[in-house]
């Protein structure tokens, strides 16, 4: 089949949707892969590691008229205007992007979007939202210590001894177990807190330590379950609770990495203006939720900003500033979710008694899928 893969046009898209590991794979199926030109430059994959590995280099029309498209975002208008009625797209669509999907059932697209893939055993290889996740926590780590104006380890000099730097960690997901992993490698002490009460080992086990909010009734337990590996909205009832003891532990923090996202949903407020207030000068806060409107009302998307002596980093794409390691695990996710629709023993197919091509299926035959 032949395979397109373009240059990300989307504002501070660094990653690429094949590298030359997977391009190598996909050329031994017997696929003629259609690489645009500089399409990798940015996640450090040349042109020439391309065609070492079999692929072509063509330009960017080339490269969207193909009959199955790889991209890392949605493609904007330009883009499928290039695009051929009755191709098909595999990338990280937004499945929640209603006008979006519209747009890709007009141009005639059967598309696929990877985030929307069940959190099963079998679809844990094609989880791009965990594979950019994990990216996500371990550079918000990094872009505070950048920011914090102090050591994170404790250390003990000739000129008098410097203490470990605090670290709250709100939302204790992927990208917050990473977080947490990554603060302690620099030597931080790490206090985390989540809804669910399940997490509660895997923290302890990075050796951070749990902030424990009680649940009082069966709806508080009930929602503090979550399903599919998400969080619910939680009850009233226990937000308060819960802001009462995150705030204490806030005001002690030097840093702060906020993660909470329930998908589809504006994210949930988790530290207010009056916590951001109580804070020491020089401390920092990464709202890595800062795409859904961000944990923290003083966030500004995509910039950095200043308030209340308070550093504030609203950065959208942290895995892009890991380009080249992001590209890997997320063009592993597209292999593999490739195998469900492009079987060794013919064409490409849309198998919807497979639960996972099902689910990611967003658009076909000029209509959108998804309700």
């Amino acid at each position: 089949m032949q395979i397109g893969v373009p240059r990300e046009s989307a504002a501070g898209e660094t990653r690429v949707a094949v590298t030359p590991e997977t391009a190598k794979k996909l050329v031994a199926q017997g696929h003629a892969l259609l690489i645009e030109s500089g399409a990798g430059v940015s996640a450090s994959a040349i042109d020439e590691a391309y065609v070492a590995a079999g692929a072509q280099i063509v330009d960017r029309a080339a490269a969207l008229g193909a009959e199955l498209v790889l991209k890392v975002k949605s493609p904007n208008a330009e883009e499928l205007g290039l695009m051929k009625s009755g191709a098909a797209l595999v990338g990280m669509l937004n499945p929640f992007d209603r006008p979006g999907l519209e747009a890709l059932a007009g141009a005639g697209l059967t598309s696929f979007a990877l985030e929307a893939a069940p959190r099963t055993t079998r679809a844990q290889s094609m989880d791009v939202l965990s594979s950019q996740a994990n990216i996500a926590g371990y550079k918000a780590v990094m872009i505070a210590a950048d920011k914090y104006q102090r050591f994170f380890p404790m250390l003990m000099t000739a000129a008098g001894t410097v203490k470990a730097a605090r670290v709250v960690v709100l939302g204790v997901g992927v990208a917050g177990l990473q977080a947490i992993a990554t603060a302690k490698r620099l030597g931080a002490v790490i206090e985390a807190s989540d809804v669910r009460p399940s997490v509660k080992e895997q923290v302890e086990s990075l050796g951070a330590k749990f902030i424990d909010v009680s649940y009082d009734t069966e709806e508080e337990k009930e929602a503090a379950q979550g399903s599919g590996g998400y969080a619910k909205p939680m009850p009233p009832s226990w937000l308060e609770r819960q802001k009462v003891e995150v705030a204490k532990r806030v005001a002690q923090a030097d840093i702060v990495i906020t993660t909470a996202l329930i998908p589809g949903r504006a994210a949930p407020v988790l530290v207010t203006e009056e916590m951001v207030k109580s804070m020491k000068p020089g401390s920092v806060i990464v709202d890595i939720a800062a795409p859904a409107g961000g944990n923290c009302p003083l966030t500004e998307a995509g910039t950095t900003v200043v308030k209340h002596g308070v550093t504030l980093v609203g950065e959208t794409n942290l895995a892009a500033l890991v380009a080249a390691d992001a590209s890997a695990l997320y063009a592993r996710n597209v292999l593999d979710f490739l195998k469900l629709v492009l079987p060794k023993d013919g064409g490409f197919q849309v198998p919807m008694d497979d639960d996972i091509v099902a689910a990611c299926l967003m658009t076909q035959g000029g209509t959108v899928k998804r309700s």
